[in-house]
């Protein structure tokens, strides 16, 4: 367990998969896990499904210890 240093790491790219048995999505050549509390938006920032931002370009915020996504954010057209 960390101190929660709180540090996030932007991974930004276009969302090609969704797993939702294992809550992992690819982004760009990189795999994320979501956290259990994941927040989803869309670029106005309203709650949104993750399966409706694939194929789209996102932005996920990451915590830099744990690795796991904590906010996906679709990126503004």
């Amino acid at each position: 367990i960390y101190a929660g240093c709180g540090v996030k790491v932007p991974v930004s790219g276009e969302l090609s998969a969704y797993d939702a048995e294992k809550k992992t999505l690819k982004v760009g050549s990189e795999e994320i896990t979501l956290a259990a509390a994941a927040k989803v938006v869309d670029a106005d920032g309203k709650e949104v499904k993750i399966e409706d931002l694939v194929g789209k370009k996102v932005t996920v915020s990451t915590d830099k210890h744990t690795k796991k996504g904590e906010e996906v954010k679709a990126d503004k057209a």
